[in-house]
């Protein structure tokens, strides 16, 4: 379903010379795919950047680089070139759907398109092709979005790597050797590589924020809720959010504001006042109490992680109004967690040939969930709630939250391969899953073997507008988000 990549109008090296000639008659940089959204936005607005351009581009782009990464199951280039169409024809006539106009994305694989085939990037749902969009796809496309395509990611967002999949490996941008993270590996993988201008992901325990971490880009989890999940293959409700991923903490904030919005239909959503978060850019932190929880995010840290946060959160006290160590509660989510997707499977796993058709470590988490007593999936549930409702208690003392968004540096793509345990990659985040309230992670550093490093900042329920304040102070404080990956 490459639609278009395999016909030669899209040869790379006559689109750049194509875009180079503009960009020179029209003061531009040369390449659209350099550009955020937020930049890009003005450009198209202003009308000297056209929708279809930099559509092209990054279908160029993709038909070039993505054999190296592996991020995309599915390519949408003739339908993506439809979209860009019509949506320069609207800008002709003078009307504009807002910041996201005219903007290529992608979208994790689990997250419904009608029409288009969506996978989870297992067998069992190869050639499932969904007849309506899911609400936030329906969301983006009311907001002017063009969606380029499908990601690969982690079979059934069960899993940190995103090596186990039906599509074969997502490499890391930075490293081709190594895991780009997971679940949603392709989304990072695709948005460190300049393969969309920003794509949305799915996180349940880790899986927007660790593979931002291990990508160097931004990755934001809202409030539990705040984003509609109907339409997007479930691993556990009750612990699933979708949000974006893109390459600035503005980016991510022009998206979730398209996301934002309470559906009856969705028995999680939840209704909120509704935001600008892109007002938050800019805001002042000045007054802000940050607090660190040291145990257990601090905890047999790889040391490169352990360095480079505590040289960001040295910075962070002195953009806030300083710094006091926290303790959070524990936060446990393995029965809830376990229990909810093998409901969702049961009759999958019934079928025997259907079985078959699971990668073996998904198969074995799924039957694990088998196990889990009733009564012990109802009390994990009760206790889930109980502390959401006191999560507010945690910010009595401070505003925010700081900590490493993991604890390791992302694995090789053979060694998660040989030794697929990725327990450990999520213990820094699940921890704001289970307790539903808004993390980001944002670059924050460099290994010396040159991997990534990120930084999770987290708030109160529904401080979204807080959390952006402080990612964008950080990073405008910073040049870690201006290194690009050498693919």
């Amino acid at each position: 379903m490459n639609d278009g990549l395999t016909r030669r109008s899209l040869l790379a090296g006559v689109v750049a010379g194509y875009f180079a000639l503009n960009a020179r008659l029209r003061g531009q940089s040369s390449d659209p795919t350099a550009l955020t959204i937020d930049q890009a936005r003005a450009l198209i607005a202003s009308r000297k950047l056209s929708p279809v351009e930099m559509t092209r581009a990054y279908l160029a782009r993709i038909e070039k680089i993505n054999p190296r990464i592996n991020a995309y199951i599915t390519v949408t280039g003739e339908s993506a070139l439809k979209q860009a169409q019509a949506l320069e024809a609207e800008s002709a006539k003078g009307r504009t759907r807002g910041p996201l106009h005219g903007v290529p994305i992608a979208l994790k694989d689990n997250i419904d398109t009608a029409g288009v085939r969506t996978t989870a990037a297992s067998a069992v749902f190869a050639d499932r092709v969904p007849k309506e969009d899911a609400v936030v796809v329906s969301k983006l496309r009311e907001a002017g979005a063009v969606f380029l395509g499908k990601l690969n990611m982690h079979e059934f967002a069960y899993g940190g790597t995103s090596v186990v999949s039906h599509f074969g490996p997502v490499r890391n941008p930075w490293n081709t050797d190594y895991s780009p993270g997971g679940s949603s590996g392709g989304s990072a993988a695709a948005v460190a590589a300049r393969l969309c201008a920003a794509a949305l992901g799915t996180d349940t325990a880790a899986s927007i924020r660790m593979p931002a971490a291990f990508c160097s880009v931004v990755g934001l989890k809202a409030t539990h809720g705040l984003a509609s999940i109907r339409g997007i293959i479930p691993l556990s409700e009750s612990h699933d959010h979708v949000g974006p991923l893109a390459r600035s903490v503005a980016d991510s904030a022009l998206i979730m504001a398209a996301l934002a919005g309470f559906d009856p239909l969705d028995p999680m959503s939840i209704v909120a006042g509704p935001q600008n978060y892109r007002d938050a850019i800019g805001g002042v932190v000045s007054k802000l109490r940050i607090g660190i929880p040291r145990k257990p995010f601090f905890d047999d840290l790889d040391p490169e992680i352990k360095t480079a946060v505590e040289n960001a959160v040295a910075l962070i006290g002195k953009l806030t109004a300083g710094i006091a160590d926290v303790t959070l509660p524990e936060a446990e989510t393995s029965p809830s967690l376990l229990g909810a997707a093998y409901a969702y499977h049961a009759e999958y796993v019934a079928d025997a040939a259907r079985r078959k058709l699971y990668q073996p470590l998904t198969l074995q988490r799924i039957l694990n969930g088998s196990k889990i007593a009733l009564p012990v999936y109802v009390e994990a549930q009760r206790q889930m709630a109980i502390l959401r409702n006191r999560a507010s208690e945690i910010f009595a003392r401070v505003d925010l939250l700081v900590t490493p968004t993991t604890m390791r540096m992302p694995p090789t793509v053979a060694s998660a391969t040989s030794e697929p345990s990725d327990i450990a990659l999520i213990r820094n985040t699940v921890p704001f899953n289970v307790l539903g309230i808004p993390s980001i992670s944002v670059p924050c550093g460099f290994s010396r073997a040159g991997l990534p490093i990120g930084l999770q900042i987290s708030g109160p329920r529904l401080g979204e507008a807080r959390v952006l304040a402080l990612a964008h102070a950080y990073e405008r404080a910073t040049e870690w988000h201006r290194r690009a990956a050498a693919i």
